[in-house]
């Protein structure tokens, strides 16, 4: 499995033609046939999250599959280039390079349902945890001593999703966001007002358990909803192409489908603001019940051209995908079909 880390900058990512829509199909066996898709065994993390999120599987098939996840696939590969010590890359600098060093696998193992459950992860997750805690309360990579939104955010959701939701250093990051969300209830970086790019504090708030949140905690995030409901999830002056383009791993950049993701987990998808972002997810359903991954990285046109600013960031930038731009994708199909079970679209066994 070509894990998509490495590719000739000089003449920018493969452009990959997209593949015919196959065949008419009824919305049910096209679902059936996109879950047959993701259980596929090829590839445990999928198939576990499939089983977990989307068919609801409990006990003993699901403590199997989780337990099947670091067996082949994607997090074999990752973790097959994990080094002595507990890091990827470097073990002096945690977040360079962007985005195969030891910030960026930790951040895409937690999508994939790695957990603490599995022993080496604890090494990795706990040392990240350490050397990006700041005393200020939030996470920031070593080289600063006050938090950061991107840093904050997305280490506390994967500390969560890892296991770590009752750690000390953990409830600290979720305090700072509380503290450091603008007054218009967004976040960002710089600056006195949120942006829907700083989506970072509403996808972890989305996944710590709800009987941990303080009163100023819950307020923060019916904020945040707002901020998101009122833009319609992807309003804010004119049409940001980026924010249309599907695409995975994260990293800190936005789409329609991160923020749909966050808002239904919130448990505001039914609100009218969100219909339109909605629809356009909706709209990209192939035939097969598949979704493609528009980009690797959303500032990436579609199918994977490099962008013109690229060439400037190329030994900083190494630009890293689980998955081809332009194909069907495992993870996007995955995250929509749970967007839209949240909002009652059934779901084949």
């Amino acid at each position: 499995m070509d894990l998509r880390g490495e590719h000739d900058t000089s003449t920018g990512l493969m452009t990959l033609q997209i593949n015919q829509l196959i065949g008419k199909r009824s919305p049910s066996s096209a679902m059936k046939s996109a879950m047959g898709w993701l259980t596929e065994e090829s590839q445990p993390a999928v198939r576990y999250l499939a089983m977990r999120d989307l068919l609801g599987t409990r006990g003993d098939d699901l403590h199997q599959a989780h337990r099947a996840i670091p067996s082949r696939g994607w997090v074999k590969d990752i973790l097959r280039s994990r080094l002595p010590g507990g890091y990827w890359v470097d073990g002096e600098n945690l977040y360079r390079p962007k985005y195969h060093s030891t910030n960026w696998m930790l951040l895409i193992l937690s999508d994939l349902g790695v957990t603490r459950e599995l022993p080496w992860l604890a090494e990795s997750a706990e040392m990240w945890r350490d050397r990006f805690a700041r005393p200020d309360g939030g996470f920031d990579t070593g080289d600063s001593k006050t938090s950061e939104l991107c840093l904050t955010g997305n280490t506390a959701r994967a500390l969560v999703k890892f296991g770590y939701a009752d750690d000390r250093l953990v409830r600290r990051a979720f305090e700072w966001l509380v503290r450091n969300q603008k007054p218009n209830g967004g976040w960002h970086c710089w600056g006195r007002n949120g942006v829907i790019d700083g989506w970072e504090g509403m996808s972890a708030f989305a996944v710590y358990p709800r009987q941990k949140w303080t009163r100023s905690m819950k307020a923060a995030v019916d904020r945040g909803c707002e901020f998101y409901l009122e833009r319609g999830l992807l309003r804010q002056g004119a049409r940001y192409d980026p924010w249309y383009r599907l695409h995975f791993p994260y990293h800190y950049y936005y789409d329609i489908l991160v923020g749909l993701e966050f808002i239904t987990e919130l448990g505001r998808g039914d609100d009218r603001r969100a219909e339109n972002a909605l629809a356009l997810l909706k709209k990209k359903r192939r035939r097969d019940g598949r979704w493609l991954m528009d980009a690797v990285h959303p500032d990436y046109l579609n199918a994977g051209k490099l962008p013109k600013w690229f060439p400037k960031y190329k030994d900083r930038l190494k630009p890293f995908s689980l998955e081809a731009a332009g194909e069907p994708s495992k993870m996007i199909t995955l995250r929509a079909l749970r967007v839209l079970k949240r909002m009652g679209e059934p779901v084949p066994a």
